[in-house]
């Protein structure tokens, strides 16, 4: 497979990755690169060692440039969460706990720096090769420069960040395949083979560059400190409002914000971000969004996402995560066998008429450009275009064109095609959920067991993002099949009163 190939070499390149440089670069002048696969522990661990064993005090560091950190405030163990941002005393609703000046935040300035011309136009070569969807490589590469230079005024911050980072690129090759789950799989080997052929080009730009415009010091950089750089960013930048662009609007740019990375996440949270955007200071707030209890740990809200965002970005899963979805490709033949052995006569998904392939381009369902991609879960349940597709491809006439289409989409919109279609709709989904789950080779049960055996740290994240995604699809089942019963008893009704 691919992606357990691609993994494999990522980790070669991490085991073998030569922690000194060029005899001809002074060791005052640089950091090494150096970095340790999270796979080389064997043990279950929340709490990461920091890339020095007595990093410089961050609150204390915080305080000195000008910032201010709430009194009641530490950074400690919460023992769920790992290492992150505790309250050491109550800390009322609306209090400020963390403002960071505008020097503060790290982040990449691509338009205009203080730094050195040939240093920062080699860093923006370089990032002008990144794609836009992995655009945390692009302020990774600013991290490794400002850690591999001794003397950089973010060191304090740097030191005090994880040694390794819990995300799949890292994974073991056979906790690669753990996962079970195509769509994630695809975005490992695509980040794995992104993180080995860049490195590879950045050897070759670093090639021709002089030794005073060298962005690393002269050191080697690879995939892995490359994946270590990007997992870092991923994991703790927030995307916040940057310098004013020419046309005067504010782009949004990542950036790496000291000390306020250190709060967990939560779709609960007591703190919340504040950015004053008018001023020239851009000064950044955390405030209080709740009472915080004594030994509460502060948390904000990393986004709505699914599994598939926190675990390859930060390294965690959400248990019960209300915005987890499970992705599935919109294909005729598959629906067709779906609704066949949900018992419905005479299924057309792979022939759709004339106006129902107008419906479907509406969709963007059907035509060259379609987008396939659809997902059940997640608060909508069933993704609207895929419901709207199955109520239009199971009417039996056109005058399905007069409904409204955002009708059609929604789960909440009760039979509007009657309830027949809808009871065959809805059947159709639920018997793609019996296929969806048939393609995992193992049940929860079975992953449930291998949880509470001693398992490595990525073994139990594999097997708990199977289990997740598992009760997602059991869910909408569930779901679904409530609501089937409750159409089916209202037809049952309205028969016998004809």
């Amino acid at each position: 497979m691919m992606t357990v190939a691609a993994s494999k070499m990522l980790l070669m390149a991490t085991r073998d990755f030569i922690s000194s440089s060029s005899s001809n670069i002074s060791l005052t002048h640089f950091r090494p690169l150096t970095y340790a696969s999270s796979s080389s522990s064997s043990a279950v661990s929340n709490y990461p060692e920091r890339l020095v064993s007595n990093p410089p005090d961050l609150i204390r560091w915080v305080r000195r440039e000008g910032g201010f950190v709430h009194q009641g405030l530490k950074i400690a163990d919460d023992g769920s969460n790992g290492l992150g941002l505790v309250a050491s005393e109550e800390i009322q609703k609306g209090s400020d706990l963390i403002a960071l000046p505008s020097h503060l935040p790290l982040r990449f300035r691509s338009v205009d720096s203080d730094d050195e011309d040939g240093l920062e136009s080699v860093l923006i070569q370089l990032a002008r090769q990144v794609p836009e969807e992995l655009w945390a490589m692009k302020l990774g590469l600013k991290l490794l420069r400002e850690r591999a230079t001794v003397g950089s005024f973010w060191w304090p911050y740097i030191s005090n960040l994880p040694q390794t980072y819990s995300v799949p690129i890292f994974f073991p090759g056979e906790d690669i395949k753990n996962l079970q789950y195509a769509p994630l799989l695809h975005q490992v080997n695509k980040r794995c083979r992104f993180l080995l052929d860049f490195g590879k080009e950045i050897k070759r730009v670093l090639e021709s560059v002089r030794p005073d415009d060298h962005p690393f010091g002269g050191q080697d950089v690879d995939a892995s400190s490359l994946g270590w750089a990007m997992s870092a960013v991923s994991s703790r930048a927030f995307r916040l409002h940057g310098e004013r662009l020419p046309d005067g609007t504010h782009g949004y740019v990542p950036m790496m914000l000291p000390l306020i990375d250190m709060c967990n996440h939560s779709f609960h949270p007591n703190a919340l971000i504040v950015q004053e955007e008018d001023t020239k200071s851009s000064n950044l707030l955390v405030k209080a969004e709740t009472h915080i209890k004594q030994n509460d740990p502060v948390m904000l809200n990393y986004g709505c996402l699914s599994n598939d965002f926190f675990l390859i970005d930060y390294g965690f899963v959400v248990p019960s995560n209300p915005y987890d979805t499970i992705e599935l490709k919109y294909d005729g033949a598959l629906l067709d066998a779906a609704s066949m052995a949900a018992g419905i006569p005479s299924p057309n998904f792979s022939s759709p008429t004339p106006w129902q392939q107008q419906i479907l381009s509406r969709l963007n369902l059907h035509g060259e450009v379609s987008d396939l991609k659809v997902s059940l879960g997640g608060p909508e349940l069933v993704e609207g275009r895929l419901l709207a597709a199955l109520r239009v491809l199971l009417a039996s006439d056109g005058t399905v064109e007069k409904h409204d289409l955002n009708t059609l989409k929604s789960l909440s919109a009760e039979a509007p095609l009657g309830v027949s279609n809808e009871v065959a709709a809805l059947r159709t989904i639920i018997a793609l959920c019996v296929i969806a789950l048939g393609h995992f080779p193992t049940k929860i049960m079975e992953d449930e067991a291998l949880l509470k055996e001693s398992v490595s740290h990525s073994t139990d994240l594999a097997l708990q993002f199977r289990i997740q995604k598992k009760s997602v699809i059991i869910d909408v089942m569930r779901n679904l099949t409530r609501r089937v019963k409750i159409l089916s008893s209202k037809e049952t009704t309205t028969t016998n009163q004809a």
